[in-house]
């Protein structure tokens, strides 16, 4: 080849590929300009919540569903129970992005136990009306809807809370397994407003709303002071990327489920404050459930606690200790580098979380026996 032919050849090309951007460019400022318009004017909003489901039981607000599926390979079930403040759906927030839906084509049959939104009468809920009263019964009815003899039980946030507290309240409780996900038990490593709560510096009677209930507008408050620039950096992303659907319709889910609380039962957050965050009864080992002590080292089933490393709602430091307080011999850590959202959505969801999570669940999991016509 002669000398220069290389770079002239490159030269006759340029106008070609700069014309390809240009059009690439003109392109992505019509899809920014379009999805910008969405945003602001609140149109054309993505749906969540879309896999496929029944209503097999409810009681109060408290409502379990099971996902359709016609490909369950192993038992026992799944039972995954949300958190008290926020709306169950970011664990099915789109198709290709859901938690329930990876789950359940991974061969499980998933149920969700879903606390929707408390109201005047579930003010005066304690704890244990959720841990000794509804998840029992819920735990009961997907073993009547499935035949099993256990149920295998997954917590998320404040859903690990509740899962912890009913596995102790009762160590007879058909668990096959126990999995805690983004679960706070040191409370001291919670952050400015659960130290403003200990202190006793924000009385509780001031952030409840006209039902007795903490209002969602003050959770949102208390979740905003953990990272209050979040928002920013948020909106920094999303103008890089305007121009992607994708992004686009996972921020707007996203923001929607961000700023979609729920009320918090009075009662229970008053216990939350005086035996959870005050006493730090789970490290402390002094948890109390009408007026009798309960141990999370009663609590012996198979356990997975799944903890990240970027979680700025509930802290590693906060998580972690879990599995050093439970008396079960099968224990494991599941540690990501992933913030507290990033466990159940997103690529380190789908990509390695749901899949270590069900691997854990599969090998103390039984083959489903198919009929023979």
């Amino acid at each position: 080849m002669a000398p220069g032919t290389g770079t002239a050849d490159a030269l006759l090309r340029a106008p070609g590929d700069v014309l390809g951007r240009l059009r690439r460019d003109v392109e992505r400022n019509a899809l920014r300009a379009r999805n910008g318009i969405k945003l602001v004017t609140g149109t054309d909003r993505p749906r969540s919540g879309l896999t496929p489901k029944d209503l097999v039981w409810e009681r109060d607000r408290a409502k379990l569903y099971r996902y359709r599926s016609d490909r369950v390979a192993h038992h026992p079930p799944l039972l995954i129970v949300f958190s008290l403040v926020s709306r169950a759906y970011i664990l099915d927030l789109a198709p290709g992005n859901s938690f329930v839906e990876r789950l359940r084509d991974e061969g499980f049959d998933v149920f969700l136990l879903d606390w929707g939104a408390a109201e005047d009468r579930d003010a005066g809920n304690l704890l244990e009306d959720y841990a000794e009263g509804y998840m029992p019964a819920a735990i009961e009815r997907v073993r009547e809807v499935t035949g099993s003899d256990d149920v295998a039980l997954v917590g998320y946030c404040f859903g690990g809370v509740l899962s912890l507290l009913a596995a102790a309240a009762d160590p007879d409780l058909p668990l096959a397994s126990l999995t805690t996900i983004a679960c706070p038990v040191d409370f001291t490593k919670m952050g400015p407003m659960t130290e403003i709560m200990r202190r006793g510096d924000l009385p509780l009677d001031s952030m409840l709303d006209e039902d007795g209930n903490i209002a969602p507008s003050m959770l949102r408050q208390s979740f905003q002071m953990l990272k209050p620039t979040a928002d920013l950096a948020k909106y920094a992303a999303l103008l890089d990327g305007l121009w992607d659907d994708r992004l686009v319709n996972a921020h707007q889910l996203m923001t929607q489920w961000a700023s979609d609380h729920v009320p918090f039962p009075g009662r229970t957050a008053a216990q939350c404050v005086e035996m959870l965050m005050r006493d730090n009864a789970f490290m402390t080992d002094t948890l109390r459930m009408r007026g009798r002590h309960v141990s999370l080292k009663d609590i012996t089933v198979p356990y997975l606690n799944v903890v990240a490393e970027r979680d700025h709602i509930v802290p590693i430091d906060a998580a972690a200790p879990a599995l050093g307080l439970v008396g079960s011999a099968d224990r494991h850590e599941l540690r990501l580098d992933a913030g507290h959202i990033g466990l159940a959505v997103g690529r380190t969801a789908q990509k390695v979380t749901i899949p270590r999570i069900a691997d854990f669940l599969r090998l103390r999991s039984r083959p489903v026996e198919k009929s023979h016509s």
